[in-house]
């Protein structure tokens, strides 16, 4: 089989594609998952209940008014329930694809209101959504590995298929919120 192997690369690809990939792969996807969703869930807790030092949704949405969002509580809410699912989402490895747009919409947001700034968050820029937005589409991309609730599901993979969803539907929901709500 050895020589085979050799003269035929072929052989060698199909059976490298169906190995798994190696487990130190599937635990760096597991501590980004963990990290970025677990920080979003939190972010969207702060906005939603008031917990660890946020403003809850009152205090959000008039923040969220000011900022030119009416209602504001409204948007408000659908910012943290956003933030709150989709980072548990991200964390667990569960219905990856949606949790990484749910995301994703929220930073191109956050990103609108913060392009007159510039790039860096020291002038209020782009800078840190565009980093968890990119890592959220990453995700989508790669799948969300071997330590996911999302294993006997057809997405556990990723691809461009769960990337490109991800990014459509995010950029979508985004698209909606500039447009009613502002």
């Amino acid at each position: 089989m050895r020589l085979l192997a050799e003269r035929r690369p072929d052989v060698q690809a199909r059976s490298d594609a169906l190995r798994s990939p190696p487990l130190g792969a599937d635990l760096g996807l597991l501590l980004l998952r963990l990290t970025v969703g677990l920080l979003m869930a939190g972010h969207g807790a702060q906005k939603l209940f008031g917990f660890y030092d946020g403003y809850g949704l009152g205090g959000t949405g008039r923040a969220f008014a000011a900022l030119g969002f009416h209602p504001g509580r409204f948007y408000a809410g659908l910012a943290g329930a956003s933030e709150f699912l989709g980072g548990l989402g991200l964390a667990a490895g569960l219905f990856t694809p949606l949790a990484a747009a749910a995301v994703i919409g929220v930073m191109i947001n956050a990103m609108i209101l913060g392009v007159p700034h510039g790039l860096w968050t020291t002038d209020g820029g782009i800078e840190y959504p565009l980093c968890l937005g990119a890592v959220a589409l990453s995700i989508a991309a790669i799948g969300p590995g071997r330590f996911a609730l999302d294993r006997p599901f057809r997405w556990r993979d990723g691809g461009l298929g769960c990337a490109a969803f991800a990014l459509g539907v995010g950029g979508l929901g985004a698209a909606l919120v500039q447009l009613l709500g502002l």
